[in-house]
C-alpha cells in the first residue's frame, strides 16, 4: 500500500466521493495563469531595463516570484492559502513600480481574483445545498428513481 494517499487507503466501495471545492480550483487556475504573466513581465523588464536594474536581479526575482505563484496553488486549499493569494495579487500589482503598465495588468488580475474567490465560494455553497437536498431525497426514496 506504499504510495497511496490517505483518501485512497481509506476508500471503501460505495463511499460517496468528496466534492472538490470550486473556489480552490478557480483560484489555482488563476494563480497558475498569473505565474505565466509574471514570466512574461520578467522578460519585458529584462528587455527594457536589464542594464539599468541588473539582469541577474530581474531574472532571479521574476523567476522566483513565478515559482511562488506556482507553489501557492498547492496551499490555496488551506484556510491561510487564500491570504497568500491576496498577498501575491498585491505583489503582482507592485510590479508596476518597475514597469508602469503592470499597474493596469495587476489591477485587472486583482479584480479577477476577487470575482474568482467570490464566485467560487457561491458555487461551493450551491453545491453543498444541492448535496443536502440530494441526500434528503435519497433518504425519503430508498428504492431509487423507481419510487
Amino acid at each position: 500500500m506504499a504510495g497511496l494517499t490517505r483518501a485512497q487507503r481509506e476508500w471503501r466501495p460505495g463511499m460517496p466521493r468528496k466534492r472538490r471545492s470550486v473556489r480552490v480550483m478557480f483560484a489555482s487556475v488563476l494563480l497558475l495563469m498569473e505565474a505565466f504573466v509574471v514570466f512574461f513581465a520578467t522578460l519585458v523588464l529584462f528587455g527594457l531595463r536589464g542594464r539599468e536594474l541588473g539582469a541577474g536581479a530581474i531574472l532571479g526575482g521574476g523567476l522566483g516570484l513565478m515559482v511562488v505563484f506556482i507553489l501557492a496553488c498547492a496551499v490555496v486549499s488551506r484556510p491561510w492559502g487564500l491570504w497568500v493569494g491576496w498577498v501575491l495579487q498585491l505583489a503582482l500589482l507592485a510590479l508596476g513600480f518597475f514597469e508602469p503598465m503592470m499597474f493596469l495588468v495587476g489591477a485587472v488580475l486583482l479584480v479577477t481574483w476577487f470575482f474568482t474567490i467570490r464566485t467560487g465560494a457561491r458555487l461551493d455553497r450551491e453545491n453543498a445545498q444541492r448535496d443536502l437536498e440530494q441526500a434528503e431525497w435519497e433518504r425519503e426514496h430508498p428504492g431509487g428513481r423507481d419510487q
